[in-house]
C-alpha cells in the first residue's frame, strides 16, 4: 500500500510515515526482522506496480471491453434492490477496500491502515420475510440483520479509522425513495426562507445572554448557519475532515481578535461576528486542551433546539438552504447573454462557491500540473496553425503562392484561381473560425479546471443544490441540462 504511493506527496510526510509504520509493525509482530522504516526499500514493489499499470494501458479495446463485461456480470446481483415490489438501483454497493488513510490537509491520522471490512462488520436492513442475501465470503455471516422500514439505509458498518463514525449503503440517487426524500429536504429548505431572518435575529440576541447554555446554543446555531458546520460529527464523502459543533474541542478553535476564527480541521481562518468571537473566548476560559468547547451542549439538545425554531430544521437543512440560495443568487447576478461556454463557466464558478461554503474540498491531483502543461501545448499548437492560416489568407488575397508545408510538400497554389478567389478565402476563413472556437473552448476549460482544482463539486451538487434552480436556469438561458 505504501509502495504504490511512492510518487505522491504523502510518502514524504512524517505523520503519514509514522502512522503507516506503527500500524504495519502491529501486523508484522514484535519478533519480525523489520524494525526501522528508513531501512525499508519499497522500490521493487513500486516497479512491479508500474509494470502492472503499463500492462493495463497496453490492453486492446476488445480486452478492456471483455473485462468490463465480466465485472458487470459479477456485480449485477448487487446493483439492485426490490422496494415495495419495484426494482430500484442501489447506490454505493461496494465497501471501500483496504488502504492507507489520506484525509485532506495535515490530518493527524493520515497514513493509518484502513483494514478490510468483513461481512461480520456489516449490519444489513431488509424487509420482514425477505430472504437474507447470501454472504459473498464462504464461512462468514452478517453482523446483524434488521427489518427497519423507518430508515432508508440498506447496510452500515463502522468506519475503520474513526470507530464512532459509520458508513452507509443507500439506494441510488435516481431511486423513487431517494427522490421523495430529496424533495422533502428541498421543500424544508424553501420553508426556511420564511423563518431565516427571525432565527438569525434570535441567535444574535443570545450572543450576550447571561445563561451559558442559551449562549452556547446561539453560537453553535450561528456556526451551523454561517460556516456550515454540523451538529455532531457526521460527514459527507468528499468533504474535508471536519468536526461538528458538539464535538469541538478548545484546541480545535483559535480566536483572533477582533473578529476572526481559525478552525484547525478546516485549515483556514474565517471572519465572524465580534460578539461570537468574544463568546468563544469565554467558552475557552479555564479549560485544558481536549476539553469540549460547548460543554453545556450535546447533539440531542442542539437538534431539539433547531426543531423548535422550525419543525424539521436540521444542520443539513441549513446547508441546503445556504447552498441553494448562494447558487441562485450568483446565477441570477452573473449570467449574461454570452456563449454556451461562458454560461457554463458562470455555473461552475457558482458551484465552486457552494463547495467552499459546504467545506467540500479535495487535494490537488498529482497529475494536475502535467495535465495543464499538455493543454497549454495543444493551445499553442492550434494558435501556431491559426497564424499559418492567416498568412495563407493574406497570400491568397494578394494572389501570391502559398509556399510549402513544413514537411516540404507544396501547398495547393490558389493564386491562379482568381475566378475562385471568394471560394478560396471562405475555405481558409472557415478553418480559422473553427480553430478560434476550439482555442476559446480549451482556454475556458483550462480556466475552469484550474479554478476548481481544490473544490469537490459532486457532493454539494448531489446533496445540497435544489435541482429546480439549475433546471430553471438552464431553460431560461438555453443551456442543455446535462452540461450543468
Amino acid at each position: 500500500m505504501f509502495a504504490v504511493m511512492k510518487d505522491t506527496n504523502y510518502a514524504v510526510k512524517q505523520t503519514f510515515i509514522e502512522n503507516f509504520f506503527t500500524d504495519w509493525r502491529k501486523i508484522l509482530g514484535k519478533n519480525h526482522i523489520i524494525k526501522k522504516f528508513e531501512l525499508c526499500d519499497f522500490t521493487p514493489i513500486y516497479e512491479w506496480h508500474l509494470r502492472e499499470k503499463e500492462k493495463k494501458k497496453q490492453m486492446t479495446t476488445e480486452e478492456k471491453k471483455a473485462l468490463r463485461e465480466e465485472k458487470l456480470k459479477q456485480e449485477e446481483k448487487y446493483m439492485w434492490a426490490v422496494v415495495d415490489g419495484v426494482k430500484e438501483k442501489v447506490g454505493n454497493f461496494r465497501v471501500e477496500p483496504p488502504g492507507l488513510f489520506r484525509g485532506c490537509g495535515e490530518h493527524p491520522k493520515m497514513g493509518k491502515l484502513k483494514r478490510r471490512i468483513q461481512p461480520s462488520d456489516i449490519t444489513i436492513n431488509i424487509g420482514k420475510g425477505a430472504p437474507v442475501p447470501e454472504c459473498p465470503i464462504p464461512g462468514e455471516c452478517w453482523k446483524e440483520v434488521k427489518h427497519d422500514n423507518t430508515v432508508t439505509w440498506l447496510a452500515f458498518w463502522n468506519d475503520p479509522i474513526s470507530k464512532k463514525d459509520f458508513k452507509y449503503a443507500f439506494l441510488a440517487a435516481s431511486s423513487s425513495l431517494k427522490g421523495q426524500s430529496d424533495k422533502e429536504k428541498y421543500e424544508k429548505s424553501r420553508k426556511l426562507k420564511d423563518h431565516i431572518q427571525t432565527i438569525r435575529d434570535n441567535y444574535t440576541k443570545d450572543f450576550i445572554s447571561k445563561d451559558v447554555t442559551k449562549r452556547q446554543i446561539a453560537v453553535a446555531t450561528y456556526l451551523i448557519d454561517k460556516l456550515a458546520l454540523r451538529a455532531g460529527n457526521e460527514k459527507d464523502n468528499g468533504e474535508a475532515d471536519t468536526g461538528g459543533c458538539c464535538t469541538l474541542k478548545v484546541d480545535n478553535v483559535t480566536c483572533i481578535s477582533p473578529n476572526k476564527l481559525q478552525l484547525d480541521f478546516m485549515g483556514n481562518t474565517v471572519e465572524i461576528e465580534e460578539l461570537v468571537c468574544k463568546a468563544i473566548e469565554c467558552f475557552h476560559a479555564g479549560k485544558k486542551a481536549g476539553a469540549a468547547l460547548f460543554d453545556k451542549l450535546d447533539t440531542t439538545t442542539l437538534d431539539a433546539h433547531l426543531n423548535d425554531l422550525m419543525p424539521g430544521l436540521t444542520a443539513e437543512v441549513f446547508r441546503t438552504y445556504n447552498a441553494s440560495i448562494t447558487l441562485d443568487g450568483i446565477l441570477h447576478e452573473e449570467t449574461e447573454d454570452g456563449t454556451l461556454l461562458e454560461k457554463i463557466d458562470v455555473y461552475q464558478r457558482a458551484n465552486k462557491e457552494v463547495a467552499i461554503i459546504c467545506n467540500h474540498q479535495c487535494c490537488v491531483s498529482k497529475s494536475h500540473d502535467a495535465q495543464m502543461s499538455r493543454v497549454n501545448e495543444k493551445i499553442d499548437k492550434l494558435k501556431g496553425r491559426m497564424d499559418e492560416l492567416k498568412v495563407d489568407l493574406s497570400k491568397v488575397m494578394e494572389g501570391r503562392s502559398l509556399g510549402n508545408y513544413k514537411d516540404g510538400k507544396p501547398k495547393r497554389n490558389l493564386a491562379p484561381e482568381i475566378g475562385h478567389l471568394t471560394k478560396s478565402t471562405c475555405r481558409i476563413e472557415k478553418k480559422i473560425s473553427t480553430l478560434e472556437s476550439k482555442i476559446e473552448k480549451m482556454e475556458i476549460d483550462k480556466k475552469i479546471k484550474e479554478d476548481l482544482k481544490t473544490a469537490a463539486l459532486g457532493t454539494s451538487k448531489i446533496k445540497y443544490l435544489d435541482p429546480r434552480i439549475t433546471l430553471s436556469w438552464c431553460k431560461r438561458h438555453e443551456v442543455p441540462f446535462e452540461k450543468s
